[in-house]
């Protein structure tokens, strides 16, 4: 299995921690973060990671070279940052003729069941499952309004009048059929471009496990009080 893991932000709200080191390398609790996503890989069955970063790809790379954990990682340099679905565009040959593909937002820290959502979507086969957490503050984020079985009906980015309080998670498995209407545009963005097109062809995957989006500073001192590591296995 294959998974991007978007990384190329500016890590802007984290400054100044990341004027050093990127956001995907910041420590959590001692712990690189990509370290952490490297190992939800693994104990989930996905060999291979595409990493596409803005700054800092030498010490990525470095990174990788001893903490690559069996995974066979690249990194994709975007001098011009391409968006979230860009960057998916760009790479489609890497996804091959491969039935389906995870994206993970790499700021988010987790311990979402993935092999539940990965269940979901292959039973039911839709274009695209997105986890799905509640949030406190809608008007930030990607906000989903699904039916009684699970299919999402509407998605808006960032909404004035939120309809729920249900966020995309930065987690999700896609169909080959998604890269089809990434708009021929940089930056092309997921939740803007992309996501709402496909209202009716998404599955919702609730998710009440730990996660955080560790991409503010206020974000970032919370999860080192309250991160309880990956589950035993």
């Amino acid at each position: 299995m294959k998974a991007f893991l978007l990384a190329a932000g500016h890590g802007s709200r984290l400054r100044p921690i990341t004027e050093t080191i990127p956001k995907c390398l910041v420590p959590i609790r001692g712990v690189p973060l990509l370290a952490i996503w490297l190992e939800q890989c693994r104990r989930n069955g996905i060999d291979e990671v595409l990493i596409n970063v803005h700054t800092h790809a030498d010490l990525i790379r470095e990174f990788l070279r001893r903490n690559a954990n069996g995974i066979r990682a690249r990194v994709m340099v975007e001098e011009e940052l391409l968006g979230s679905a860009g960057t998916l565009r760009t790479n489609r040959h890497w996804i091959a003729s491969d039935d389906f593909f995870w994206v993970f937002y790499a700021d988010i820290l987790s311990r979402a069941n993935l092999a539940g959502m990965l269940q979901m979507h292959l039973e039911r086969r839709p274009w695209a499952t997105l986890g799905v957490y509640e949030v406190p503050d809608p008007g930030r984020c990607g906000v989903v309004n699904m039916d009684a079985g699970g299919v999402i009906r509407e998605f808006v980015e960032k909404p004035a009048e939120p309809v729920s309080n249900l966020a995309f998670s930065g987690l999700m498995i896609a169909a080959p059929e998604l890269l089809d209407v990434i708009p021929d545009r940089i930056p092309a963005d997921l939740g803007f471009h992309v996501l709402p097109q496909l209202t009716g062809r998404m599955l919702a995957y609730p998710i009440r496990d730990y996660l955080v989006d560790v991409g503010t500073i206020e974000n970032y001192e919370k999860v080192q009080a309250t991160w309880p590591g990956l589950p035993e296995q």
